[in-house]
């Protein structure tokens, strides 16, 4: 496999010519819906592995690296003369492959319980865990119900451990900071939740719950854990596992309502699993920039692995893009969310040419309606595989999907391509 930036001119069957891969692969992959429109700097999958490639002016290993999906060390090895000089233009350098696999993966992708369920069964394959959003807790410790018996049935038939995602969402739709005062402080209110928690997951054939309280009031931090740890007991007494979901902290002290209830010890202590929502930099209400930038997901997730076994901790994986119209107004601007390969087809719609920002290893791009200019950010095969060898480096155990809404068929070749998906 290689990642292969389009240049100039190209079409994608010279391309797929010159690497010698099927165009219908490669349209699919990619999910290129009109492969006969490519945007001038659009990254590409190309199932293929060794391949000779011809020096071009400006070329040097570092670019040639980037472009295909390799290290550095890899290039010099398939070419151990350029050790010693600078590349010729007009030589032929070879990459080779395959790549061997990094290891296992738990992956876990999060879906609303209306998912169409054909695009379902095409990311199943991928997953490990499938976590349904979202019941939510009431005042009293009860649940608001989720229609979600079929995405459980089909979860079940892939071999995949379905999960119940629990939140403080309201019936208005909003995260509500007073139901969670009333879950932690109010000792019987606690005690019911999980009691119906633990009833529904085994009434319904989940496999264990995902928390997710949110805007959690900084004075109840020690009772958060506390309920955790109650919770974990009451299931694992039933085998049922605990994940809880963390705010993207990078040390122990950060303020916010969003952080400051998040003890990243003392929740990850409590649960078998923790994913850190690294993402929503760029948001909806925001000024245009990186959804995930490469350098924040790091600080977040060398800090989380301060706090919590590596081996209990997911990364967080947006796969969606965020359109922002400019100039950029706070308080009245607002993103419209799009899927990757979505915006990808935009750019190359409008004439765009997409540029990737290095420190952020996410891709953008600039266009004009007619009326207004545009500026989106998204995610494509470069930005995927820094956040999979992050994982790598840290030696976490998994990665979260959020979500699994939009098709983004490479992100699932990709992790498929590096790891090995565990299956319980």
């Amino acid at each position: 496999m290689i990642i292969y930036t389009v240049e100039g001119s190209d079409t994608l069957s010279d391309i797929c010519r010159r690497f010698a891969v099927e165009e219908t692969e490669v349209a699919r992959i990619n999910d290129l819906d009109d492969p006969d429109s490519l945007a001038q700097g659009q990254a590409l999958v190309l199932p293929t592995e060794d391949f000779s490639y011809v020096v071009k002016r400006g070329d040097t290993v570092f670019s040639l690296a980037r472009r295909f999906g390799r290290t550095v060390e890899e290039i010099y090895d398939d070419n151990p003369p350029l050790r010693d000089r600078p590349l010729i233009e007009g030589e032929t350098v070879v990459v080779s492959g395959p790549f061997p696999k990094y290891g296992p993966l738990a992956v876990n992708g999060y879906a609303y319980a209306f998912m169409d369920t054909a695009l379902l069964e095409e990311v199943l394959p991928y997953l490990t865990y499938l976590t349904i959003f979202s019941y939510g807790a009431r005042e009293d410790g009860s649940l608001i119900n989720v229609d979600d018996e079929k995405l459980i049935e089909i979860a079940l038939r892939y071999g995949v451990a379905p999960l119940m995602l629990l939140t403080t969402i309201s019936e208005e739709g909003t995260f509500n900071s007073e139901i969670v005062r009333e879950i932690l402080e109010n000792a019987p209110v606690g005690e019911a939740l999980i009691e119906e928690v633990t009833a529904k997951l085994l009434e319904k054939g989940y496999r264990g719950v995902d928390v997710d309280f949110e805007y959690i009031p900084q004075d109840l931090s020690e009772e958060y854990a506390r309920f955790l740890e109650k919770m974990r007991e009451a299931l694992a007494d039933k085998g049922l596992l605990l994940f809880v979901s963390l705010a993207p902290k990078t040390y122990a002290e950060q303020p916010g309502i969003l952080y400051e209830a998040h003890d990243y010890g003392a929740l990850g202590a409590a649960a078998d699993r923790a994913l850190i929502m690294t993402y929503e930099w760029g948001y909806t209400y925001g000024p245009p920039m990186a959804i995930a930038p490469i350098r924040e997901v790091r600080r977040v997730a060398q800090y989380a692995v301060t706090e919590i076994p590596p081996e209990k901790l997911m990364l967080g994986m947006p796969n969606y893009a965020y359109d922002w119209t400019l100039p950029f107004v706070k308080g009245e601007s607002a993103a419209v969310t799009l899927g990757n390969p979505q915006a990808a087809a935009l750019a190359a719609q409008t004439g765009a040419e997409i540029f990737f920002d290095e420190s952020a290893a996410s891709p953008w791009f600039e266009y004009s309606d007619g009326a207004v200019s545009h500026e989106v950010w998204f995610e494509d095969p470069r930005s995927v595989t820094a956040k999979l060898e992050l994982i790598r480096e840290l030696k976490l155990s998994g990665t979260g999907v959020w979500n699994l809404m939009r098709r983004f068929t490479a992100l699932w070749y990709l992790i498929g391509y590096y790891y090995d998906i565990l299956k319980i």
